[in-house]
């Protein structure tokens, strides 16, 4: 076996899948919550919100995210720390990766960064519309929600899938 190190081009799957699974423990004993992403954005969005707009906490779904609990700000916190951890892997492997990979380049007819990024704006928006229609997002479902045996996050695991996979293929024009 070889030896692991943060500075490793790519990291294990099945390491890094460990620890997320141990991440749970503390979440559901510590502020009885499950792994999630798409509830922090709501948290912030409803606090900027606020800002310009104070009687938008009047509405019980904004007021419900923005209180000052552990529940909402461990999932900003969780965000905020996927980004970080993720920059950090990069600095600390060296990897370097265009801003446009070929792929997209071929999918979208451009290698045009801002038309990349404008899709990925779009694409991100939609995926959290149906995070927040289905009651949770890909990680709330597919790591916690699975990881309970929950019928309903099996089934939203499986449409984000099948959604997922015929958004590629009309994407890489296959279908």
């Amino acid at each position: 076996m070889s030896e692991v190190s943060l500075r490793d081009r790519a990291w294990s799957p099945y390491l890094a899948g460990v620890v997320i699974g141990l991440l749970q423990i503390p979440a559901f004993l510590l502020i009885e919550t499950a792994l999630g992403a798409s509830s922090s954005y709501v948290t912030v969005g409803g606090l900027l919100a606020s800002v310009v707009d104070p009687s938008v906490t009047e509405i019980d779904y904004v007021a419900k995210h923005v209180a000052a609990t552990a529940k909402n700000w461990w999932q900003v916190a969780l965000v905020v720390g996927v980004a970080l951890g993720a920059f950090a892997s990069m600095r600390l492997s060296g990897a370097r990766r265009h801003p446009v990979s070929p792929i997209w380049t071929r999918a979208l007819g451009t290698p045009s960064a801002a038309v990349r990024y404008a899709v990925a704006f779009a694409g991100g928006f939609v995926m959290l519309i149906g995070a927040r229609i289905a009651g949770g997002c890909t990680s709330g479902h597919g790591l916690s929600g699975v990881s309970q045996l929950a019928v309903s996050s099996t089934i939203s695991v499986a449409a984000m899938f099948a959604g997922g996979i015929l958004v590629s293929l009309l994407l890489l024009r296959r279908v």
